[in-house]
């Protein structure tokens, strides 16, 4: 099942335990368009600290009709690796997040999330991580592919032949938390519609220039059908700006 990023947004978080706090955000890899970690305020519970989920601790995208289920305890989301809000996300410190949790890497392997195609539940031990999994990162160790939906969300899309409008949002598979497609609006060029690029024709995004480039031309988007948001799985009272 495909769902919208921006409809999750806000929505609460909880464990068997209670509620831990409530969406902010997601980062996702450009390279293998998957979504890999939730970025979660954790309100009150932990005086607004962020933390990050991975899929894994959802395993298969489910909700119990009023928060997105986690199957961590709170004292295992509390004493997670914290994370520096203002500094792009370093393999060092998913290194170090995934062996407190004892999930598989999604950095080693050939699938989309290392040796399989969707979030496992954890194995009965942690795989050393190689040190020449490291290659791809920048000089300072940060991911240049990941990245914060909240962030692209605006950016330009550039075609072949001149820009077309600008992201508003991500469709999400709820099983392997993969980008299906990313969602334009228009503008005054095709009367403002919203329509869906598949990431296949995404051929690289540009963060100096808040740009997505596409290997698409301006007369075959023209002919995209109109893209309609899905009706929210439930409603609740959502705050999206922190």
């Amino acid at each position: 099942m495909l769902r919208s990023i921006r409809q999750l947004y806000g929505d609460s978080l909880g464990t068997a335990e209670g509620e831990i706090g409530h969406v902010k955000d997601f980062y996702f890899d450009d390279q293998h368009w998957a979504i890999r970690y939730v970025v979660v305020n954790t309100d009150s519970w932990l005086q607004g600290r962020l933390v990050l989920l991975s899929p894994h601790a959802f395993g298969n995208f489910y909700q119990d009709g009023e928060s997105l289920l986690v199957n961590l305890s709170r004292q295992q989301i509390e004493g997670s690796p914290v994370i520096e809000s203002h500094k792009p996300v370093s393999r060092q410190f998913e290194e170090e997040y995934f062996r407190y949790y004892g999930w598989p890497s999604y950095w080693n392997g050939n699938g989309m999330w290392g040796a399989t195609g969707f979030p496992m539940v954890p194995p009965p031990h942690l795989v050393p991580i190689a040190k020449e999994s490291r290659g791809g990162l920048s000089v300072n160790g940060d991911d240049p592919h990941l990245r914060s939906t909240k962030a692209v969300t605006g950016y330009r899309i550039q075609t072949h032949d001149g820009a077309i409008g600008h992201v508003t949002d991500f469709m999400i598979d709820d099983r392997s938390w993969a980008v299906r497609h990313v969602v334009v609006e228009t503008g005054h060029w095709f009367a403002g519609k919203e329509i869906v690029i598949s990431p296949i024709h995404v051929e690289r995004i540009s963060y100096e220039e808040s740009k997505v480039f596409v290997d698409v031309t301006k007369e075959s988007l023209s002919r995209s059908a109109e893209y309609h948001m899905p009706q929210p799985a439930f409603h609740d009272t959502k705050n999206f700006d922190d």
